[in-house]
C-alpha cells in the first residue's frame, strides 16, 4: 500500500520534483532536522516524472531556498494532531530560522496551484469510497487520550462522534444528516479531536476545521452543500467550540509537554545512520521487481546533524 509524499525543491531552473512511497508517515519529523539535515534528505529520493493523483498523496512539502520558503502538509504526525500540532509548527519555525514557514490546507492541490499548475479534473462528488462509522460512547478508540475521531455537531443539542478522519464528514454533503439521524448521541466530546463540523440546519450554515490535510480542496467541499453558507475555520477547533455551545471541548494543549513530546520524537527519528533501504532489499531479493520510491541513506554526520538542529529548535522555543 504504501504511504505516499511528494517533494518539491525549486531550484534556479525551476522545481524539481521527487516521490516517495513511504515517506508521509514522519514527514514533519524529517524536516523538523532542519535545512541543513533535512533539504539533501528530500533530494535524495528518486525523481517524480509525474504526480501522483491528489487524492493518494498522504503529505508533500515544497522548499524554495531562494525565497526561505516551506510550504508542507501531512495527514499523520505531531503536526496533524490537536495535542501537539502548534508545538511541532513553533519548533518548526525555530528549525528553519529566518524562513517563512505555510501550511497548505489544500494539500496537493494547493501545491500544485502554488505552482501555477492546472488543477487535476473536477470529481462530481460521487467518489467518496468509505465513509467514517459513527462510534458508540463506549467505543475503545474514546479511552485513548489522542483518539482519531472526527466531531460532528448539529443544531443546539446533537454531538456524534465518527471513527477516523478520512474522509472529512463534510465531504460527504447534505446526505451526512441523514446518515447520522439516527446514529449515537455522546451529549458532548471533551477529548481532542482531528477534525470537526458544526451544522446549523435552521439557518443552513456550517463551520469546519482539521489539523490534517483533507483530499479534496477546501473550496470544492463547500460547493458539496449548495445552499448552504460554508466557512472552514482552517485548525482553530476552537471555533466550532464556541458554535456549539462548548458541546464539543478538548482539553487546552499542554506547551511544554507537547514542545518536549515533539522534540523526542525528532530525536528518536534521526537517531543514527540509516542504510539504502532499496539496496538492502535488492540485495536481500536479486530476482524480484523493486521500486525507486524508498527513502535515501543517512550518513552519521546528517544524523547529528538533524539532532542538534531538534535540540536548537528546542533550546530556542522554551528560552532554555
Amino acid at each position: 500500500m504504501g504511504n505516499r509524499a511528494t517533494f518539491v525543491i525549486v531550484g534556479p531552473d525551476g522545481p524539481v520534483r521527487h516521490r516517495s512511497s513511504f515517506g508521509a508517515v514522519g514527514l514533519d519529523l524529517d524536516l523538523l532536522a532542519g535545512p541543513e539535515a533535512a533539504l539533501p534528505f528530500l533530494a535524495g529520493h528518486a525523481l517524480e516524472a509525474g504526480w501522483y493523483p491528489d487524492d493518494a498523496v498522504e503529505a508533500g512539502v515544497l522548499v524554495d531556498p531562494a525565497r526561505k520558503l516551506l510550504l508542507l502538509f501531512v495527514q499523520e504526525g505531531p503536526s496533524a494532531g490537536l495535542r501537539t500540532r502548534a508545538a511541532a509548527l513553533e519548533l518548526l519555525r525555530c528549525a528553519w530560522p529566518g524562513w517563512e514557514v505555510r501550511w497548505l490546507y489544500d494539500g496537493q492541490p494547493g501545491l500544485r496551484a502554488h505552482l501555477r499548475l492546472a488543477p487535476e479534473p473536477a470529481d462530481d462528488g460521487t467518489a467518496l469510497l468509505y465513509t467514517a462509522a459513527p462510534l458508540d460512547p463506549d467505543d475503545e478508540e474514546l479511552t485513548d487520550p489522542d483518539p482519531v475521531v472526527a466531531v460532528v455537531t448539529i443544531g443546539p443539542d446533537r454531538c456524534h462522534v465518527l471513527g477516523g478522519v478520512a474522509p472529512h464528514p463534510l465531504e460527504e454533503g447534505p446526505s451526512l444528516l441523514d446518515r447520522l439521524r439516527d446514529a449515537p448521541d455522546h451529549g458532548s466530546h471533551r477529548l481532542p479531536a482531528d477534525a470537526g463540523i458544526h451544522i446549523d440546519p435552521e439557518r443552513r450554515r456550517i463551520g469546519w476545521w482539521l489539523t490534517r490535510a483533507p483530499a479534496v480542496p477546501a473550496d470544492a467541499l463547500a460547493a458539496r452543500w449548495p445552499g448552504w453558507t460554508v466557512e472552514f475555520w482552517e485548525d482553530r477547533w476552537a471555533e466550532h467550540e464556541r458554535a456549539c455551545g462548548g458541546r464539543f471541548a478538548p482539553p487546552a494543549p499542554d506547551r511544554a509537554a507537547a514542545l518536549a513530546d515533539v522534540r523526542d520524537q525528532v530525536l528518536e527519528r534521526w537517531a543514527g545512520p540509516r542504510g539504502d533501504a532499496r539496496a538492502a532489499l535488492v540485495a536481500a531479493h536479486p530476482h524480484i521487481l523493486v521500486g525507486d520510491g524508498f527513502a535515501p541513506a543517512v550518513p552519521a554526520g546528517r544524523a547529528a546533524a538533524a539532532r542538534e538542529a531538534a535540540r536548537a529548535a528546542y533550546r530556542e522555543a522554551t528560552g532554555t
